[in-house]
This record gives C-alpha cells, structure tokens and sequence, in this order.
C-alpha cells in the first residue's frame, strides 16, 4: 500500500514542486517508509529526490529548489516488496530509454518472477521492487510498439519515429497483458505527458480531477491532479471527475488534453474493501463511496451482530482503538445504547504498528503509542472496537493494558470479519501462520488475547454496508477474508515464495517510520505545509559567511540570530553584533550579506504569490544558493 499522486499545471513556467509536496502529505497515511518526487523542466531535463522517512523530513528547502519544472509525479512507500530500508526502493523509478520515462505505482504484481525472467535477457533489475519492474515493462513495450521489438540489426533511433497517443494506449494493454496482480500506476513520458491507469479488477484505488489554471482564469485550461485518494485532490483545489476504471488508461498531454481508452478486454470492478476499513482517509471517495458514510454502516452492522449474542447492558462503555476505529466505534454505541469514550490516548509522532515491517518491531512500540485513561476503565465492562485484528500484537497488549486500569471485563470487537487469509495485492501480512484468526475461531481468539469474548464482523454485512454507499459495485477483493484471489493465479507455490522471502522471521525490523495521517502536526496534512531548511543550519551558514568576512575572533555571546518561519519560508532575520574583533566595514558587509539572503528567502514566500511561484523563481533560488543552503 503506497499513495501516488501526478499534477500537471497549465502554464509551462509554473512550479508545480510545492504541489506534489502538499499532496504527499495529505497521502501520508498510506506510507511512511520513503517519499519521493520527480519533476520534468522545459528543456526536457528531470529532476528527482527520494530517501527514507515522512515526506516532511525528506524534503528540504534546498531539495525542493532542484525540482524544476511544471508536471511531475510523487509517491509516498510503505513496503511490500523489496526492503523496507533500502533507499534504493524508493519511488519514483527512472528510465533514460525510450524517452526518458518516470513511474510510481501502488500495489503488488503477484507474477513477479515470471516477468523478471522474461526481461533478463535485455534489462538489468537493480532492486527486489515490482515498481522498477512495471517501468521496464512499459519501456519495453513501448519499444515493441514503436519499433517492432528487438530485431537483430534494427535501428532505435528515437528522432525516426513520434510517440502517439495510440502508441501509449497499446503499450499499456500490453503490459496488462503481462502483469497480473493488483497495481494503480503513473507514468510521466519526458515531453509528451502522463498515463495514469489501473489493473483490471480495480483493486487499488486512482482517481484525477482539474481546476481551471490560475494564470489563465477565463480560457478553458486547466490544471490536472490524479492521486490515489481524493482528498489529495480537494487538498487542492481540483474537483473530482471521477476514479481511473479498471484496465483503463488515462493520458494527460502537456497541452492539457485528456484521453482515455480501456486497454483490457474483460475489467471488473472488484476493489480491496481494506481500502474501506483500514487505509482511506475518512474524507476519502474511493470508487464512488465515501469511507466515512461507509465505516458508519460498519459500526451499525457490528451492533446488530453484537446485540444478537450477547445483552448490551452487560457493556458499561465502548471505547476506540484511535485512529481509523473512531467511526465504527461511535456508530455502534449510538446503535447499542452505551456511553461512548475516548479511553486510550496516543501518542501521534509513533508509527503505526500494523504496516510497520517485523513482529518485534511492532511489539516493541504498541506500549509507546498507546497510553489509557484510568478513570475511563475503573470497574467498568469495557467493550473494545478496532477496525481489525490482524496478528493479534496490538489487540493482546491493549487487553493487558486496559485490564491493568482497573476494568473488571474485557470485550474486543473487529469491524472487520476474520483476516484468516494472506493478502498478496500490497498489504503487509503475506503469510498465514502470522495471522491470529489462521486456525482459531472466536473463542480461541478470545483467549490468545486475554479478552472475555471477541466479535467479528461478518463478511456480508461489511459487503453490504460498503455497497450501500455505491449500489454500482458488485464484486469486492476480500481475499484475506475468504481466500478468494480475484487474480486466479495465487497458488500454494505462490504462498511458500511469500513464506520464504518476506514473513517476520526474516524481515528487517527496521521499517515503519512515520505515523498516522491523523498523528501528523496540523502543519503536516498537506493544506498549507511548505518546507523549510534547518533553523539551525541557517544560522550556521549565516555566522559562518559573516566570519568569512572578518577576522575568526569569538561570537559574541549577547547577539541575537533568529529565524522566523512563515509558512514553511526561511526567513533570516539578524539583530546585534556577529561577532568581536573583526573590522568593522567587513562585519557590515557580512551582515548586509547575510541579511540579502534572508531576503531572498523570503521572496519565494508562496503567500507572497497568489498565482503560484514560476519555475525561475526556483532557479535562480537553486543558483544563489548552491552549496551553503
């Protein structure tokens, strides 16, 4: 599970960096392990920085004035396959040839072996991710289509032939042709545009949108955004056209002309309902349905089960597990009659637990993530909602810890069914004997947990209560409920592969950076974030070129260097001496340098632009500051 975002601006000289920025951040909450960018400039030049951690820590100012240009693709990773801490994975992946193509995807190719056998003989694959293996195949198709493969001898002279938008089109179906699994993808070609599409069953969520392009208000250009949720749209300011269709293809042209094709012949609709439980954003629409309106039908389903096997007077209060169970857990005391309370309190700068790589890892933070309000617990029946129990980690020490305040019993509720299955289309829990419903009914459950009972939701009433919000869906992939793979090609091969490379007695531990969407600072969910250098560092750099300029005698101690922090925006703002027994015309001319620089840091303020900074605004903030910033 990662989050993908493509923003392509109207006018050519705009700067679409902070864009892409704002929109990671409000897709936090489907990776936390890396964040990357890569941007296209005029010149057809590429601009690319990725590394390890939240989008936040990743980009710095001086990251950001290298990302020139006005369309570029971003992606938030949460590892399924490949390492979690190799940086090398990171998205997005780039390839010279043909063209100069960029790709980020979201999601797991279950054939991945096969391909790779396939592309050996004239690819090189530098890492274990399937995203790096999506761009080879797209570029090999692409070559197939335009040059007719690799025939001995034969020219691939890229000045002899034009990329059409058919060309495009019929490179995707060929790749879908070849990948199977579950996987929403982007693809930024160098000069031409960008594909969006989506693997014939739907599974991962993609949808785009437009607005009309600020620097051209009264024509009819427009900006365009495509994400894996829309919130990253609204976030924006884009109005929501609609979700990318299973096995179709969306190609937005740099002169903003927007084509679509289906490149499948037989697409379903079958979306992963964990989109609705677990990852979404609550102000999400994913395939026409909104989380929210969906995690309430949840918790009102989960009551009527609950009311049917036990009496819900025996329940003096429900409490959360925060964050994605609030909806459900307040629905279903509303449905039951019982007090609803926040009775556990999180700590929001640790990861989540769930997605983050290796059992001992996320055992060792359940205990600093969550923290219980005594009195909520004190000699109270206490009934527990969460939106899954997935390994069980979490939910034992949440009993434990709420059992040590004071409650006399203990009942835990999923709002999910039995995750009894691996699920191999990009969440993490690929093998089976790691799952705590693997061979247990509810009883048994019950006991691993320390709970007194345990109810789960059922598969068709959570079904039900996502197709209430969208009568149009049909199917759903629920296979880590039921076992049924949309894809037809998971087999006991396929499982012992999974059990061998990725289960937690050989994962690295050293993944799971990051917290929820809802843990981040306000500052941090993509509204109104912008990034900043290190206070810290200015100052340095700053004292350090004033002291350049006179002699290396000692600072004084009194002087006030400050910086101020407008919307993300550095500003230097310098008070007092800099320093002692320099001569004084060069510590004035240190000074009135140091102090021209914070002006120009603040120029780029965007506040200060209400139609967006242009890409040489970035440059020449690039050029004067190369190497100290």
């Amino acid at each position: 599970m990662c989050g993908i975002v493509a923003v392509l601006l109207a006018d050519p000289s705009a700067a679409v960096n902070q864009e892409l920025y704002d929109s990671l951040t409000s897709l936090q909450h489907r990776g936390q392990d890396a964040a990357g960018i890569v941007t296209a400039d005029q010149r057809r030049r590429l601009h690319l920085h990725k590394d390890s951690g939240l989008v936040r820590d990743v980009f710095k100012l001086q990251h950001m004035i290298q990302l020139i240009g006005n369309v570029g693709l971003g992606h938030v990773r949460y590892p399924t396959a490949g390492a979690s801490s190799n940086v090398q994975e990171a998205q997005p992946f780039v390839t010279n040839i043909p063209f100069g193509i960029c790709l980020c995807h979201n999601g797991n190719i279950t054939n991945s072996t096969e391909l790779t056998q396939q592309l050996s003989a004239r690819y090189t694959v530098s890492t274990d991710s399937d995203s790096e293996l999506l761009l080879s195949i797209y570029a090999d198709e692409l070559l197939r289509q335009m040059w007719g493969g690799d025939k001995e001898g034969q020219s691939l002279d890229q000045s002899s032939a034009g990329l059409t938008v058919d060309v495009i089109f019929n490179a995707c179906r060929g790749l879908m042709a070849r990948a199977r699994g579950g996987y929403a993808a982007l693809v930024l070609i160098n000069g031409y545009g960008v594909l969006a599409f989506r693997d014939p069953w739907g599974i991962r969520p993609l949808c785009y949108g437009s607005r009309n392009a600020k620097q051209f208000l009264g024509t009819s250009k427009k900006d365009w955004c495509v994400a894996s949720e829309s919130v990253a749209l609204e976030c924006q300011e884009f109005d929501l056209h609609g979700d990318v269709l299973p096995g179709q293809a969306v190609f937005i042209s740099l002169k903003g002309e927007v084509t679509t094709k289906m490149c499948h012949s037989s697409p379903v609709l079958a979306p992963c309902i964990f989109e609705y439980v677990y990852f979404g954003r609550p102000d999400s629409i994913i395939d026409g349905v909104s989380v929210y309106a969906a995690r309430k039908a949840m918790g009102d389903k989960l009551a009527e089960k609950i009311r049917r096997l036990y009496d819900p007077s025996e329940i003096d209060v429900v409490v959360p597990v925060p964050e994605t169970s609030r909806i459900s857990a307040l629905q279903c005391a509303i449905k039951l009659g019982v007090p609803y309370e926040e009775g556990l309190n999180k700590n929001r700068y640790i990861a989540r637990t769930f997605i983050m790589p290796g059992q001992q890892k996320r055992k060792k933070n359940v205990r600093k993530k969550l923290n219980p309000c005594h009195g909520v617990f004190e000699d109270k029946n206490v009934m527990l909602v969460d939106d899954s129990i997935v390994r069980g980690t979490t939910s034992e020490q949440i009993v434990q810890m709420v059992r040590s305040a004071g409650a006399k019993k203990v009942f835990f509720c999923s709002a999910s069914p039995a995750i009894r299955y691996a699920n191999v289309y990009g969440i993490d829990m690929p093998v089976q004997a790691e799952l705590i419903a693997f061979g247990r009914d509810e009883k048994e459950i019950a006991r691993a947990i320390s709970a007194d009972w345990v109810v789960y939701q059922e598969l068709d009433d959570l079904t039900s209560a996502v197709r209430e919000c969208n009568p149009a869906i049909e199917f759903f992939d629920t296979s880590c409920f039921n076992g049924v793979y949309v894809t037809g090609d998971v087999n006991a091969a396929y499982f012992q592969a999974l059990k061998d490379h990725r289960s937690d007695s050989i994962l690295s531990v050293d993944g799971g950076k990051g917290d929820d969407i809802d843990s981040l600072p306000p500052d941090s969910r993509g509204i109104s974030s912008h990034n900043t250098t290190s206070p810290e560092k200015l100052v340095r750099k700053i004292k350090e070129l004033s002291i350049l300029e006179g002699d290396e005698g000692t600072e004084d101690k009194d002087s006030n260097s400050s910086i101020g922090v407008v919307d993300g925006v550095v500003a230097a703002k310098t008070s007092g001496q800099l320093g002692h027994a320099r001569p004084r015309g060069r510590v004035i001319g240190a000074k009135h340098r140091a102090v021209q620089a914070a002006d120009e840091l603040a120029a780029v303020d965007p506040a200060n632009h209400p139609n967006g900074l242009r890409n040489e605004d970035m440059e020449k903030l690039r050029d004067r500051f190369s190497g100290w910033v």
